[in-house]
């Protein structure tokens, strides 16, 4: 079994350290280096297979927004998953405008971490259930979210799809629950990019969330 490539970047060595030995203690995960910041990542990923970076939000010189945006520009492949706290909504809003696969708490189980690699690496977009509540608390009712979300020319299937992708749910699982065919979601969710003008289903996700589609 090919193991997942696992690059840890924080600039607080003891965390750094902690991350790489319990982690490596699950069978299908290999820390392959540790970096204090943004730019050392990058500089990492040129030289050495990345399957995904685990990126501490706040770091000096080059913090995770930053990275998250320089890494993506030139690995598009190279997954990201954001490591953070509750007081850093605004960063976390960027970083995935940028292309991160979601978001973890710092002090979030080592299971669940591990179980975030394995949902990004697949695809998902890992999002921590007790920020996703912050986030709600704070955005308009549905009722108002779905009628601003249909002045976009959004179908009722459509929102349904958008619901299900900020769950973390993928094009097949999608399908089965709304009985359709992966190729019909696929076409679906390109529809839904060109109304809304977005680049992926990141921003979809992020669409969904700021506008108050997800229940």
């Amino acid at each position: 079994m090919e193991k997942i490539k696992v690059l840890i970047v924080d600039d607080e060595k003891l965390i750094r350290e902690g991350l790489k030995i319990i982690l490596s203690t699950y069978e299908d995960i290999q820390v392959v280096g540790l970096r204090e910041d943004g730019c050392a990542a990058l500089d990492f990923c040129r030289e050495n297979p990345v399957d995904i970076i685990l990126m501490d939000i706040r770091m000096p010189k080059c913090d995770g927004v930053l990275g998250t945006k320089i890494i993506k520009e030139e690995f598009e492949d190279i997954k990201i998953l954001i490591l953070t706290t509750f007081s850093d909504m605004e960063y976390i809003q960027e970083a995935l405008k940028y292309g991160a696969s979601g978001y973890l708490l710092k002090d979030s189980s080592y299971d669940l971490i591990c179980e975030g690699i394995k949902a990004a690496i697949k695809g998902n977009i890992v999002v921590h259930p007790e920020i996703a509540n912050k986030i709600l608390s704070n955005i308009p009712e549905e009722q108002k979210a779905i009628k601003e979300a249909k002045s976009y020319g959004l179908t009722d299937r459509e929102l349904t799809i958008i619901r299900e992708m900020a769950k973390g749910h993928t094009n097949k699982e999608i399908g089965e629950k709304l009985y359709l065919s992966e190729g019909t979601v696929k076409n679906n969710i390109t529809t839904i990019l060109s109304k809304l003008n977005l680049r992926d289903r990141t921003q979809i996700v992020i669409f969904a969330f700021k506008n108050g589609l997800v229940e």
